[in-house]
Order: C-alpha cells, then structure tokens, then sequence
C-alpha cells in the first residue's frame, strides 16, 4: 500500500507518498496519484517539510524506501552529501563516484531521483554555473537554491 498526503508549499503542491517501510516519492509530478492516507512516514516528511520551508531545518531525517539501478543508487547517496546552502556540479559527482567519464549519466540518475528536497538534487547546476533541469521545473530549483542561501546558517 502507498500512503499519500499533498503538501502546499510556496512553490506549489509537493505530493509526499511513503510505503510501510518510508517515502517512496517525493515531488511535483508523482507517476500515480494515490488516495489521501497518512501514515507515520508522511507525518514526519510533512513536519520536515515544513519546518524545512520555513527556514529552520537543513537536513532530513526520514526513512527512504526507493529502488533504482545500483549506479542510481550511488548517485543518490552523493546527493545526500552536498549541504544546505551548497551546490556542486554533475562532474564533481562522476569523481565521487570514482568514475569521470559519467557525467551524462549521472545527470541523468540525477534526474530520476524520486525524492526531490529530501535527497536534494537541487543543488547540482552545471560546469558553467548555469542551473540545468530539474524535475519539478528550473523556476522551482531555482527558488529553492535562493531559500537555502536566504535562510543559511553563519
């Protein structure tokens, strides 16, 4: 069973979506829509969020329980790495990684990341500093980077 809730937020509905075992999406524009069912998963990524939108959250602390490809799955865990507030770029994440030569395809894991905010692909623009695609549109990467630079701790 998926359990959802829809979030308002300042740049639009964000649906939450969790299994018995923690979220398994996160994002703007989910697969399948489900019925509106909380459970303790969507609670917590609710209450994150919002603490998150206001300013006062930096990092998440929720059980994640998404699959994808083994090389999806590292590229994700680099995600995690990169703080509020920063950003860095798909080249430096092929070197985490061990492996240069994969920009292309870490732009592209990047891109099928399902927990958007969580596991913050937000923060990684391009070689030029240009703020390349992301999911839920440029103009909301583009907010959230301000909000994270807005809200920063010194």
């Amino acid at each position: 069973m998926i359990y959802q809730h829809t979030m308002n937020t300042p740049i639009g509905a964000l649906i939450i979506q969790a299994s018995q075992y923690g979220l398994t999406y996160v994002g703007f524009k989910p697969i399948k829509l489900h019925d509106e069912q909380h459970n303790t998963h969507t609670k917590i990524a609710l209450e994150q969020l919002t603490e998150y939108f206001s300013g006062s959250r930096y990092e998440f602390d929720v059980a994640i329980d998404v699959h994808g490809t083994e090389f999806q799955e590292s590229v994700w865990k680099v995600l995690t790495t990169v703080t509020y507030g920063d950003t860095n770029t798909y080249s430096w994440m092929a070197n985490c990684l061990d492996n240069p030569k994969a920009v292309r395809a870490v732009g592209s894991a990047n891109g099928k990341n399902p927990i958007s905010i969580i596991v913050p692909c937000h923060r990684i623009i391009g070689a030029n500093g240009t703020l390349t695609g992301y999911a839920g549109g440029v103009e909301k990467k583009a907010w959230l980077l301000e909000h994270e630079q807005q809200n920063r701790k010194t």
